[in-house]
């Protein structure tokens, strides 16, 4: 006989149980739309209203049939756990505006272990002198989301929890700033991101057919899929794949750029000949030892023995520089770069060299990220063979981890907490950097450097692969001991806390 488990999936998706599992006071999820978040947040708020230990929800939508639709998903859910539950109340909430007293419709659901779910309209003052969980649904629709989000952050005091979802409304919305200052570090709360391509991947389009009685099939599956996205049409990537609108063209303005450059310089190698990859290895190794003791070893030689050090770099080979970018982490946790390495048509061989000198000179090196992309995991591979994979990481570019690490150094800037080499060809390597579809990423294109060579935002990749490094939780190379200092460079970032919620199974599907 088949196996339970094989015939009765689990009453929520992946998705929906990472959520649910996660236990940061504030978390945010960036989503697609019709995906069954709310009704995944409906599960576990009926778990939190039942438990002995749990508290108060509040929850906020923009229109009553949000509120409505929710409450009557944590009835649901409440049934199908068998816990003791009221029936939903509609009347209303009394809250003080001033000295006077107000009242708005609710809908409430009350439990026996004496907590209650509470379905309010979205203005601020509705949340004072509220105590519990707070869930933010739809956020970006919200008429007044920055003194909403105030509101609710007071909970916070007494233990309570924020919960915000929401799709997105455009790029200067609030709530879009909101999750580019979570990556960014500016606050500690988690950020999820689930787009309708992930929905599908953890089994979303196998629910619907389980819900509607359909078999499904892989040719189903796509006829569907391609269905949604022409329903939405020209806003499927906001709608679906949690791209805000307007969200296109320059990354960072020349101002904020120069702001934060300082005297420091651009060591620029090219080979002394044309036939310089046919040199003997001997005199090879002999140029670029010599061309560096020059001029690197004496910047390496002025570095703060005491400061954490790091570095970032960007391959490159006969078209694109490869750019090295070692940084110091001061005291007031500043990065500062006291030069940039860029090496022009420079054998392999010639490469590791360099890398090697500069990591073996960095005081107290504690990680660096190397471009990984097709030639360059070369050299990754033979830093990681030299540092050790608790410091060095290979980088394997993509969209996603573009997304994931330019809010911090854009933060950064923003700050005042980086310091780089004052140069032209550096600045425009940073400017070359365009948000498209959302995203900061280095477009296809290259540009003329002051020496007339070929650039592609070399020395901005190597600088955001650094900044990278200077963020990272480094551990210590085997047998290494690491002194505590006022130092650290690890960036806190939010972490997802707590045990995986188990999660019941059963027969409801998701809706919203």
């Amino acid at each position: 006989m088949e196996p339970r488990e094989a015939r009765t999936p689990m009453a929520l998706l992946p998705y929906q149980q990472r959520w649910c599992a996660d236990t940061t006071p504030v978390k945010v999820i960036e989503k697609s739309r019709r995906i069954g978040l709310s009704w995944g947040e409906a599960a576990d708020t009926a778990l939190l209203g039942a438990s002995t230990s749990g508290m108060d929800s509040w929850y906020i939508g923009y229109t009553k049939d949000m509120a409505l639709e929710f409450i009557r998903d944590c009835a649901d859910w409440a049934r199908s756990y068998g816990l003791a539950a009221g029936e939903i109340e509609e009347g209303e909430e009394v809250f003080i505006d001033g000295e006077e007293k107000q009242s708005i419709l609710a809908f409430t659901i009350r439990f026996a272990s004496g907590w209650r779910i509470t379905a309010l309209s979205s203005s601020p003052r509705n949340l004072r002198g509220k105590q519990g969980r707070v869930i933010l649904d739809e956020a970006a629709f919200h008429t007044d989301l920055a003194e909403l989000l105030k509101a609710a952050m007071a909970l916070l005091i007494w233990g309570g929890q924020v919960h915000i979802i929401s799709t997105h409304d455009g790029a200067e919305n609030p709530f879009n700033e909101l999750c580019q200052d979570i990556r960014a570090g500016k606050v500690p709360y988690s950020l999820h991101r689930v787009t309708f391509d992930d929905a599908v991947a953890d089994g979303l389009y196998e629910r619907v057919c389980l819900r509607t009685g359909k078999e499904a099939t892989e040719e189903g599956k796509a006829a569907w899929v391609a269905g949604i996205r022409a329903q939405y049409r020209d806003n499927a990537a906001e709608e679906l794949d949690c791209i805000p609108k307007n969200s296109g063209g320059a990354w960072l303005n020349r101002t904020l750029i120069e702001a934060r450059m300082y005297d420091a310089p651009v060591l620029r190698w090219a080979p002394p000949a044309d036939d310089f990859v046919l040199w003997s290895e001997e005199q090879r190794t002999a140029e670029m030892r010599a061309w560096l003791d020059e001029h690197a070893g004496p910047l390496l030689a002025e570095l703060d023995p005491l400061l954490a050090s790091g570095f970032g770099e960007d391959f490159g080979r006969t078209g694109d520089l490869t750019v090295i970018s070692p940084f110091q982490i001061q005291r007031d946790l500043t990065r500062r770069f006291p030069f940039l390495l860029e090496l022009r048509n420079c054998p392999f061989d010639q490469q590791r060299e360099a890398l090697f000198y500069i990591g073996d000179r960095l005081p107290r090196l504690r990680a660096g990220k190397l471009d990984g992309r097709g030639n360059g995991q070369y050299l990754a591979e033979k830093a990681i063979q030299r540092w050790g994979a608790q410091r060095i990481e290979c980088v394997m570019l993509s969209q996603t981890w573009y997304r994931e690490n330019t809010a911090p150094l854009k933060a950064a800037f923003e700050d005042g907490t980086i310091l780089l080499p004052r140069d032209a060809d550096v600045l425009d390597d940073l400017r070359a950097f365009q948000v498209v579809k959302g995203v900061p990423l280095i477009p296809e294109g290259r540009s003329k450097g002051a020496d007339g060579g070929q650039r592609h935002g070399d020395a901005g990749v190597s600088i955001l692969l650094a900044y990278a490094a200077s963020c990272a939780e480094a551990e210590p190379a085997a047998g290494e001991t690491v002194e505590p200092d006022d130092n650290t460079y690890a960036a806190e970032r939010p972490q997802s806390g707590g045990l995986l919620r188990r999660i019941f199974g059963g027969g409801f599907l998701g809706r919203r």
